[in-house]
């Protein structure tokens, strides 16, 4: 008797032991054994009874029970009865109830240890994932050291303590190449829990992992007095950094740098030799990206705010600077400031402009009826199209040296006149499309936008109510972390997506689609959403 005790006592103390060296809940060894138990009385009595084991944490005693539950209609007899078949046992037995009959334990032959065995190491094997995969979830975005074990078809996998983590082929910077017992620091980008229990992704070549080494070489980034906003990375060949600082007496750019560039060189050669641009990060974007694109210089930026493009004029030697090898030095500046970047040289800019010039000169020439010096003083003076001449206050035509009020009262009727005539073609060329008085009765449509609509098939006031409003600006579509340019079918008037977004929600009003009402409590987009819908 003495002998059973000491080996129900035993069975704890391999329990705690297997625990502890798995560093898993005792429990759940405990549980898995007690699958393991149950499953051979199942063995020896039946598979298709209801066969439960229960060992007591305290004192290790084995408890067989066979369980039944009292059912309305039986459908599994070994694990079902009846409640007049419940009664017999138990006299008020309703539906629900569970009927426990304790059962002896049973002695495991040869098979049925072994089928033990491999549930309780599958068991185990199972709590250990799942303990891994906890510990590593929690640590996504951080930096980890790791031993090599071995390397797979250019894949790594690193011994990180506690499990295996995979440093995948295009995670690694450049040709870099790992031996076994080689010590390898990387960042978590992910943790996924699948059958084969958790994967742990890798990478070296994660914007992230530049951030967070900086985090670990300079102190004022890890105590937030400096903040990194943005990176842009060429792993392994080059990269762009933009910091601020929250002190106005701390430089960014010089507490990154460190004592004889001390601290960015420690991350210089974690990261291979990879050259880095420390840039002081700025709200303007068009400052910003003047110091992005350094060591170029700049002499004009324009900046497309809708667009998201900006425009580079930088002087002519310097223009295989600024776009760098293969385009490097731009194509980063443009990662780090989120916006499209054209370059272009002095001359060009210059080239350009007086195209510009003589396009305009020759519009105005033409359609005023006026001589070249006349139509050239226009153009100096900054108008660029006819509705300018037309429309603007005639104060400011004659600011404009040699003109008295008759000319320029002339230069507008002229202008208003020529305007006039080209509506009305319009006008008449939208007819023929067979453009509806539905849609060219609509106001904020000129004659000219109904031709474009009518063109594009759009000429009643239905089809124009069901555009989308970028279908008539344009605007820009990210596709794989790429911008794509979207032509609309009134970019040519200059449509904002605000104006498009109006013109589309007044047709709707019009055609009673939508309540006005909506207007102020829901958003544009939260009404197409719902028109959608129905």
């Amino acid at each position: 008797m003495a002998n059973t005790s000491a080996n129900k006592i035993e069975l704890l103390q391999i329990a705690e032991s297997v625990a502890r060296e798995k560093l898993i809940d005792p429990d759940l060894v405990i549980n898995a054994l007690e699958e393991t138990y149950a499953r051979a009385a199942k063995s020896k009595y039946g598979a298709e009874l209801d066969i439960r084991a229960f060992i007591d944490r305290k004192t290790g005693e084995l408890t067989m029970q066979r369980v039944r539950t009292v059912v309305e209609e039986v459908e599994n007899s070994f694990q079902e009865l009846t409640v007049e078949d419940a009664i017999v046992y138990k006299e008020d037995a309703v539906v629900g109830d569970q009927l426990i009959d304790e059962i002896p334990p049973v002695e495991s032959g040869r098979i049925a240890a072994q089928s033990g065995k491999q549930v309780l190491l599958q068991n185990i094997r199972q709590a250990e994932r799942e303990r891994q995969y906890e510990e590593f979830k929690d640590r996504v975005g951080t930096i980890i050291n790791g031993v090599v074990k071995r390397e797979e078809y250019g894949n790594v996998i690193v011994d990180v303590g506690r499990g295996e983590a995979i440093l995948r082929r295009d995670q690694k910077i450049g040709r870099e190449s790992f031996r076994n017992g080689d010590r390898v620091r990387a960042y978590i980008k992910d943790v996924r829990s699948e059958v084969r229990g958790p994967q742990i992704f890798l990478s070296r070549t994660a914007i992230e992992f530049m951030s967070e080494l900086f985090k670990m070489e300079v102190p004022e980034i890890y105590d937030g007095i400096i903040e990194i906003k943005t990176v842009a990375r060429d792993p392994g060949s080059r990269a762009k950094i933009g910091v601020i600082s929250h002190d106005n007496s701390i430089d960014p750019v010089g507490a990154c740098v460190g004592m004889r560039g001390s601290r960015v060189q420690a991350v210089v050669n974690e990261l291979q030799g990879e050259k880095i641009d420390i840039i002081p990060w700025n709200e303007d974007a068009p400052t910003f990206l003047v110091n992005a694109l350094q060591p170029a210089e700049v002499t004009k930026v324009v900046l497309d705010e809708e667009a998201e493009r900006i425009e580079v004029v930088v002087p002519d030697e310097q223009l295989s600077l600024a776009i760098g090898r293969r385009g490097q030095n731009v194509r980063l500046a443009s990662q780090l400031t989120n916006l499209d970047i054209d370059i272009m040289t002095d001359s060009q800019e210059s080239e350009r402009r007086q195209t510009e010039f003589n396009e305009r000169t020759a519009l105005f020439t033409e359609s005023l009826n006026v001589d070249e010096v006349v139509a050239q003083l226009l153009v100096s003076e900054g108008f660029a199209s006819l509705e300018e001449v037309a429309y603007v206050e005639i104060d400011e035509i004659l600011t404009i040296e040699g003109f008295d009020q008759s000319t320029a009262e002339e230069l507008q009727a002229r202008a208003r006149e020529y305007l006039e005539e080209q509506s009305s073609k319009a006008i008449a060329q939208a007819r023929e499309l067979g453009v509806e008085d539905s849609l060219a009765g609509f106001e904020g449509l000129t004659p000219q936008m109904l031709v474009a609509l009518a063109e594009d098939d759009i000429k009643t006031l239905e089809d124009f109510a069901t555009c989308a409003d970028w279908e008539l600006s344009g605007g820009w579509t990210v596709v794989e972390g790429k911008r794509h340019k979207d032509e609309g079918i009134l970019e040519q008037f200059d449509v904002s997506l605000e104006e498009a977004q109006n013109l589309v929600m007044t047709a709707r009003i019009e055609l009673g689609w939508v309540d006005p009402e909506d207007l102020k409590n829901n958003t544009v987009e939260e009404i197409e959403d719902n028109n959608l819908d129905e």
